[in-house]
């Protein structure tokens, strides 16, 4: 059997190659926020992803929506990751929410997502998932718990971290209803569009829009371009499309401890044993909930 982009060999692939590129994105969007404030950060953001994909688009040449409504899945679905999503986290961030704290926090959509979903997408989520759930948010809430050098973050922080949790459930649980599969440029340039059109406002409202052009800025910004808003966000829609929804979800629950990891092997944060047991139990959970659908799609069964 051919293993070509959106056969099983693919399927296989993204969640790992989606999981680093998206737990390093809390640690280098800390660092952005550092240089530049968050709306502003995000808008430029969203303009330089445009910009790739523009020359892109002209020589591709890629499909657009046939029908209005298709154009408004696509856009409410970029609104609720590129605006709510990474709009409240970047807000926590420049407000004082340790990264690893934000990643816990939005870690428990699978939760939600998992309650959610039998009534709105008619999945059914079996005990065994329950379980893998569990041991899942077991394991991140560990690895938190052992950075016990984490100071306290603001109220208003941790409020923005939950408004960005409810963000990703909302886009999972509207993708999963609506999204239909488009061409990957089509896709990502509305949602950018939506993105520029939503933060640039506010940037321009409530922030002096003053950027500190450095060298470590230059590379985060290319990381959060090329790595959070092209490729990341790219494989999250396309499995949450193949997927069911709670099990996509659960994916996330490796994003914390990873995250962890990242932050260890780039700037040298220990980890403590309680961690590295966390680390061990999330990775538990997730695997007993992906793991029948790996089996299945490798056999035919």
């Amino acid at each position: 059997m051919s293993r070509s982009f959106g056969e099983p060999g693919w399927s296989v692939l993204a969640p790992v190659v989606f999981l680093l590129l998206w737990s390093g994105g809390f640690t280098v969007a800390k660092i952005g926020v550092e240089y530049a404030p968050p709306m502003t950060l995000l808008a430029l953001r969203y303009a330089c992803a445009l910009a790739v994909l523009a020359p892109l688009a002209l020589w591709l040449k890629p499909p657009l929506p046939r029908r209005p409504v298709e154009w408004l899945h696509i856009a409410v679905v970029g609104f609720l990751i590129q605006g709510i999503y990474f709009g409240f986290n970047y807000l926590a961030f420049s407000l004082g929410v340790p990264a690893g704290t934000v990643a816990l926090i939005t870690s428990l959509q699978p939760i939600l997502v998992a309650l959610l979903a039998a009534p709105i997408v008619d999945e059914r989520v079996s005990a065994s998932r329950w379980t893998g759930l569990v041991l899942g948010l077991a394991g991140a809430a560990c690895v938190i718990l052992a950075q016990s050098t984490v100071a306290l973050a603001s109220i208003v922080g941790m409020v923005a971290s939950v408004g960005a949790l409810l963000g990703m459930t909302a886009a999972t649980l509207y993708e999963k209803c609506f999204g239909v599969g488009h061409h990957p440029v089509t896709a990502n340039a509305i949602q950018y569009a939506v993105g520029v059109a939503a933060t640039l406002p506010l940037a321009f409202a409530f922030e002096d829009m003053t950027v500190a052009w450095t060298a470590e800025f230059a590379g985060a910004l290319a990381y959060l371009v090329i790595g959070n808003s092209l490729i990341s966000i790219t494989l999250l829609l396309a499995m949450i499309r193949r997927g069911e929804a709670s099990r996509v979800s659960s994916l996330l629950f490796l994003v914390p401890p990873t995250a962890a990891v990242i932050a260890w092997a780039v700037i040298g944060e220990a980890l403590a044993p309680l961690a590295w047991l966390g680390l061990a139990v999330a990775a538990a959970g997730v695997a007993v909930v992906v793991r029948p659908q790996i089996l299945a799609r490798w056999t035919g069964r």
